[in-house]
């Protein structure tokens, strides 16, 4: 039976059979890829480092159907994420979003960089012992880019309805623009809008299409709280709308939020 390579991140375990796990996998040149690890629950299994959330390389085997994993080799194991609740939470709302991007068995351009990026900076915040507003502002920013990559690009540039271009006035605490999801972003407050912002916040969500997060001179990062659960609650609405489902993991987000320690 003939044998590939595969090197990816595990979205997601499930177990299969008595002691077995289908394993989901993002890859650069397959996009997601399930696969049967035999014994993987054995608790001395070779195949049991088969687990969500780590960088694998991977021996298979199989033409067609469910192929297997004979071989694996841990590249690297974000387990370190699990330590803080609103890291772990992070990182699986972005797994969950990469499961309703990502076509099956069809090479994902830049996904799974862009994944591994994103659990390698949350697992910074957990060694640093970071401030959780970190980890929720990664959790908005790796979705804004994920959903750019998926071909669900938030339309952050003009007014859906009258076409000019979305320019925040910093300072006008009156100006308001709206998320209408079945269209994109309309200038004002509309009747019916699932999210409204005011410029700040849409001046803050212009910016987190670049590589790094927004910060002050300082360092600190912009914008407070309020104003991350915000864009969080307008990342849903536009996952809702065209990808017919939401991370169920921004729920544990926000809980991690509520119940992290202050940052010593």
């Amino acid at each position: 039976m003939p044998e590939t390579q595969l090197e990816g991140l595990a979205l997601s375990c499930r177990p299969l059979g008595e002691s077995d796990r289908l394993l989901t996998l993002l890859s650069e040149g397959e996009g997601l890829t399930r696969l049967a690890v035999p014994g993987a629950r054995k608790p001395r299994s070779s195949l049991a480092a088969a687990v969500p959330l780590a960088h694998l390389r991977l021996q298979v085997g199989g033409r067609s159907g469910l192929r297997r994993v004979r071989q694996l080799r841990v590249v690297r194991n974000y387990s370190q994420l699990a330590e803080r609740l609103e890291t772990l939470a992070a990182a699986q709302a972005l797994a969950e979003l990469c499961l309703g991007l990502v076509p099956g068995e069809a090479p994902a351009p830049g996904m799974l960089g862009s994944m591994l990026m994103q659990l390698g900076r949350l697992e910074q915040l957990v060694r640093e012992r970071s401030d959780s507003l970190e980890a929720l502002a990664l959790a908005v920013q790796g979705s804004v880019h994920l959903l750019a990559l998926g071909g669900y690009a938030l339309p952050l540039v003009q007014c859906s309805r009258s076409g000019r271009r979305l320019e925040p006035p910093l300072g006008d605490w009156d100006w308001r623009c709206s998320l209408v999801p079945s269209e994109g972003f309309v200038l004002g407050a509309v009747a019916g809008a699932r999210v409204v912002l005011n410029a700040s916040e849409l001046a803050l969500l212009q910016r987190l299409p670049r590589p790094a997060l927004p910060r002050r001179r300082d360092g600190a990062l912009m914008g407070p709280q309020a104003v991350w659960l915000h864009l969080l609650e307008l990342v849903e609405c536009w996952c809702g709308e065209h990808l017919q489902r939401r991370p169920r993991a921004f729920r544990l987000l926000r809980l991690g939020l509520q119940t992290a320690p202050a940052p010593s």
